[in-house]
């Protein structure tokens, strides 16, 4: 009975501290230098990295110039087929690295307006326009190098790139690190949305 009690009583506080972490879902985002952006979301933008905003294309066929050289002896790459691919990816990733900064001081700059009590109907619309354009290039940065890398491989190399990718995907560990996970929901909650959403407001 004694046990029986003490299960019961670890359960509710269990509960209860679960029920007020859900109902305090920005608790320490105060603490962060750009409320919206997270540490790794920042460091992401500013290392190019493709942050989930290319899955339209790589999840449709149309493989991008990073995986594409890390898979590049399985999918029997040229010697011209490698040089052109990398000429993409360091193109791809001069562009997103610039658009990735220029995002942050955008995003620090919105923040700026609301922390220190400036913001306006007028300079909140012009600095979201600002981030809505640099976040749809940074997009189109990810995007239209997956449409060139695809245009160099031959339709067997695209065949088997697809497999490759479903036997990796398969084979993954099925609890995925903590980092991966995090930049999967930062891409999905943060920075995709938000375009629509900029959007909307525009459209007002």
């Amino acid at each position: 009975m004694r046990r029986l009690l003490l299960l019961a009583a670890t359960l509710i506080i269990s509960c209860n501290i679960a029920s007020a972490q859900s109902s305090q879902p920005y608790a320490g985002l105060e603490h962060r230098p750009i409320k919206a952006l997270s540490q790794q979301q920042i460091d992401d933008l500013r290392a190019g990295r493709g942050m989930g905003l290319a899955l339209a294309a790589e999840l449709n066929g149309y493989p991008g110039p990073s995986h594409v050289l890390e898979l590049g002896d399985r999918l029997e790459l040229t010697a011209d087929q490698r040089i052109q691919v990398q000429r993409l990816f360091d193109a791809m990733k001069q562009e997103a690295v610039s658009l990735g900064n220029k995002l942050v001081e955008q995003e620090t700059e919105l923040d700026r307006l609301f922390s220190t009590r400036v913001a306006t109907s007028e300079s909140l619309r012009a600095t979201l326009v600002a981030i809505s354009e640099t976040q749809a290039l940074l997009r189109e940065s990810h995007l239209k190098y997956h449409l060139s890398t695809t245009a160099v491989l031959d339709p067997s190399q695209k065949q088997r790139y697809a497999e490759l990718r479903v036997t990796n995907a398969l084979m993954a560990p099925k609890d995925t690190s903590t980092v991966t996970k995090r930049n999967h929901r930062n891409a999905d909650s943060t920075m995709r949305p938000r375009i629509s959403a900029v959007s909307e407001y525009l459209s007002v």
